[in-house]
């Protein structure tokens, strides 16, 4: 029996990802156009690290334009015990170094655990009989977890044929599958971390926006009649910009991933992002491009108001002047005639 620890780390890097494009396999009853439907990533190259005197080879991949992908497979001899944590965060720690070394933002990344099982005969429930430290590894939490914890932990689970098993929690997975063919599997629990990543990205980036754009609406209400005219274009120009950007990098979230219909992968996928709450950070994401949309509404009307109201002080200054021009011809008159 193969017992093996696979961490990957996702994080945002400040420099572009470049590579050769790579093409992770699909095979278990995926529909044809599966392999183009997700992001494809590029291999940027391998390092290498010491953890407890074992070497430890870190693969890189990146996902355009600005993720980058670490992942580590070590061979263990038993996965199912609680020490398991510690070597877990060794792990870790050396690939946040790797990441902090691409000028990564390690507030901004995701790290997951997945444990695999393979070379067994028999059904995959047999490993059941340590229930509570497949739940205390999927959380990483070395405490002792309550019996009905343990229960709804590994409810979260899913099977393609009677001698597999795949439980997906937050922190981690565990894949059970006789032959090993866990790569697809790998793959989609990447790509569920890939997009919760760049859900938390886009929210941040929303949320600079906000603030951002209120700030220009404020002036704008306080003022904007009075602001240069080339200040009030630029800032309206800014703001169409952001609010065009937001919108499409969540369209872009929400294209990325095209696995629909009753197949294996996209009820894998469904499972894993709906234990990462990506529903719930889409709904967050849109009612904030609903306040960009008020903002740029406001910054819109109070433009088009200050633009009307300009016209109107040059219309009025102007039939002063031609008032006084008036004025000055009748008085030129007068003066000619009573010479």
């Amino acid at each position: 029996m193969k017992q093996q620890l696979v961490t990957i780390v996702l994080g945002e890097v400040a420099q572009a990802v470049r590579g050769e494009i790579f093409q992770p396999p699909l095979i278990k009853s995926a529909p044809v156009y599966a392999a183009s439907a997700v992001p494809r990533p590029v291999m940027i190259g391998q390092e290498t690290g010491l953890i407890d005197d074992r070497r430890v080879v870190f693969n890189l991949r990146g996902y355009p334009p600005d993720i980058l992908l670490i992942q580590a497979t070590l061979d263990v001899e038993n996965i199912f015990q609680k020490e398991i944590i510690a070597l877990e965060e060794k792990v870790f720690r050396s690939a946040r170094l790797i990441l902090q070394s691409y000028g990564g933002n390690q507030v901004f990344s995701e790290e997951y655990s997945i444990f695999i099982i393979s070379g067994y005969q028999g059904e995959p429930e047999q490993f059941l009989v340590h229930a509570p430290v497949i739940a205390s590894l999927l959380k990483s939490e070395r405490l002792d977890l309550d019996p009905n914890e343990v229960e709804y932990t590994l409810k979260s689970q899913i099977k393609y044929a009677n001698n597999d098993l795949t439980i997906i929690d937050w922190d981690g997975a565990w894949l059970f599958d006789p032959e090993g063919d866990t790569e697809e599997d790998l793959e989609l629990l990447t790509l569920a971390n890939l997009q919760l990543l760049r859900h938390r990205i886009l929210d941040r980036q929303l949320d600079e926006r906000l603030e951002l754009l209120a700030n220009r609406a404020n002036k704008t209400s306080t003022g904007m009649w009075l602001a240069k005219n080339k200040d009030i274009t630029e800032d309206l120009r800014e703001i169409i910009k952001n609010r065009m950007a937001s919108i499409s990098e969540l369209q872009r979230l929400e294209r990325d991933i095209k696995l629909i219909g009753d197949w294996y992968s996209a009820r894998f996928y469904d499972l894993a992002t709906s234990k990462f709450k990506l529903e719930e950070w889409r709904k967050s994401i849109r009612s904030k491009l609903e306040s960009l949309e008020d903002i740029y509404s406001i910054v819109v009307e109070n433009f088009t108001v200050s633009a009307k109201h300009r016209a109107e002080w040059i219309q009025i200054i102007a039939f002063f002047f031609l008032q006084i021009g008036w004025f000055i011809l009748i008085f030129l008159e007068i003066f000619h005639l009573t010479r």
